[in-house]
């Protein structure tokens, strides 16, 4: 029998602002070292790249665009690093994504751009093996120091965004590819949830890598729910 070789887990965290991702995915990475994991943390938007300053300067409320074209933007951004990921998990390394599509997605069309347009030119990349959704209540988010600072940080805006994660879930499907998490829990309990689901996928997988929104994988999925 041939060996079968696994490659690195894909994991993203997704959520809310204020849902304490960032700080969750420093605890996360953190772990995952410990337990001896090769784990590389990006962060989509990625900020530093030409591209990403751009989006910088539109998400702190120093410029404008309109908002087909800072979309497009953020795609853009994570089409930039899809290579990286992709040969990094051929590597044997995990990638620990702090956000990904979902969020392009979610804000976007809860700003009321069509979901089906917003969702197009994402169609390709790598999917995540498992997505955490960080989900928050609005009472939190209000607590939660400098919520309000950047642009998206309004109450009704995150309420339509949580009803645009809830439809990407609903499309992504079961298998705990997509798990939501209540962030209003203490730090340390979301810590040990995250790392429950995270733990299994530690040392790699030999799941082939799919690709977000595949027409041919989608149409299998729907016909395997009314078989």
């Amino acid at each position: 029998m041939p060996e079968v070789t696994k490659r690195g887990a894909f994991v993203v965290i997704e959520g809310l602002d204020r849902s304490g991702k960032s700080t969750q995915c420093t605890l996360l990475l953190e772990q995952l070292r410990s337990a001896g994991v090769d784990v590389k943390l990006l962060k989509v938007p990625d900020r530093t790249t030409t591209i990403g300053k751009v989006i910088d300067s539109y998400l702190r409320k120093e410029s404008e665009l309109d908002d087909r074209a800072i979309h497009l933007l953020f795609s853009a951004n994570r089409w930039e690093v899809a290579s990286s990921i992709e040969s990094s998990l051929r590597a044997g390394t995990l990638i620990l994504c702090d956000r990904y599509a979902f969020s392009g997605l979610a804000f976007s069309s809860a700003q009321g751009l069509p979901y089906t347009w917003c969702r197009a030119p994402d169609a390709g990349l790598p999917a995540p093996d498992i997505t955490l959704l960080l989900d928050v209540s609005p009472e939190a988010q209000a607590k939660r120091g400098g919520f309000g600072a950047e642009r998206y940080e309004q109450t009704e805006l995150q309420e339509r965004v949580r009803a645009a994660f809830e439809r990407v879930g609903d499309e992504m499907g079961g298998g705990g590819r997509w798990v939501v998490v209540d962030a209003d829990a203490e730090q340390e309990a979301v810590a040990r949830e995250l790392w429950r689901h995270v733990e299994p996928l530690a040392q790699g997988t030999d799941e082939p890598l799919r690709r977000l929104w595949d027409e041919e994988e989608e149409r299998r999925r729907v016909s395997e729910l009314y078989l």
